[in-house]
């Protein structure tokens, strides 16, 4: 008995070690694996920014590696010596500001009701498949411009904020978020005589914060990045918002009737190094926001993405 528990024991041992081995050797693959994804990711930055700091020869001859060739800072120096990019930078910090807090009002307001069922909110499934239309089909900008235009939201701030307030995947995204919030926190709540509002802001909103953290950071991405609502809506270039002005940068550096510091400048500046900063400044709010609201992005994500 003692011999063949002694056998019993040593094959365990094996087991156990072979299958610590195989949890190690599986580990390394993540790490190497994961470790290519984040090179993938922060190489073309990287050589974004090198191609930025370097002299418009070396850039147009492909020469930029890894390092700046010809180092120098005129791509950055010809965006920002404009008081007309510290205008439009600001332009872009308000609207960011204002479109995600008035999207992130609107949004919650109209998939809080959207969770409920048909029994609690019996014009549900109407409206759903409103959302669902809008979310496939829209109706192209020329009707969109027609009514800001009507609305008097063109050459305003707010135009560029109430234009695309209420992404409809956003609402779903949040909606099926609150479907998963346990329903007994509710009905707790209820038979203490709380009513729809008291839920919402004190049930409701409080345990969907994973999901409203990522709602804002998809809309202040969105909001910094976007550049054809401003190029559409504002007639004067000091109401541009930044990505608008930028993209317009390149086209005034093409125009005729130079002076001779103009055509120096140019020398040395090509469309490749100046779009290479242009991507980069507009890449680094992204980075900034994306540490502070990542813990918050992936539940978001899972939880609103599945339906019960």
């Amino acid at each position: 008995m003692s011999i063949k528990k002694e056998k019993s024991d040593t094959r365990t041992s094996i087991a156990y070690l072979d299958k610590g081995f195989g949890s190690r050797l599986f580990d390394i693959f993540n790490i190497i694996l994961l470790s290519l994804v984040a090179l993938s990711c922060i190489l073309p930055i990287w050589y974004t920014l090198c191609v930025s700091l370097s002299q418009k020869s070396y850039a147009a001859a492909g020469l930029v590696t890894l390092w700046p060739r010809g180092f120098n800072l005129t791509s950055y120096t010809r965006i920002m010596e404009d008081t007309l990019f510290w205008k439009s930078f600001l332009t872009s910090i308000e609207r960011v500001f204002l479109g995600t807090l008035v999207s992130i009002g609107a949004i919650t307001l109209m998939a809080y009701p959207l969770s409920k069922s048909n029994r609690e909110f019996p014009a549900r499934n109407v409206i759903m498949w409103t959302v669902i239309f809008c979310m496939l089909f829209n109706g192209g900008t020329v009707p969109w411009f027609v009514t800001m235009k009507s609305l008097h939201l063109n050459n305003t701030i707010w135009g560029l904020v109430l234009g695309t307030s209420l992404p409809m995947f956003h609402v779903i995204l949040m909606m099926n978020f609150i479907r998963n919030i346990p329903k007994d926190l509710e009905e707790a709540a209820v038979v203490d005589g709380a009513g729809p509002w008291y839920l919402l802001f004190k049930i409701v909103i409080p345990v969907s914060k994973p999901v409203i953290a990522t709602i804002i950071l998809f809309n202040a991405v969105f909001h910094w990045n976007e550049f054809f609502n401003g190029l559409v809506l504002m007639s004067k270039a000091e109401d541009y918002p930044l990505q608008t002005y930028i993209q317009q940068l390149v086209v005034v550096l093409n125009t005729a009737s130079m002076s001779e510091d103009q055509y120096k400048i140019l020398s040395e500046l090509s469309n490749q190094t100046l779009n290479a900063a242009k991507l980069f400044i507009a890449v680094i709010p992204v980075m900034v926001i994306y540490p502070m609201l990542q813990k918050y992005f992936i539940t978001g994500i899972t939880l609103g993405s599945v339906k019960e």
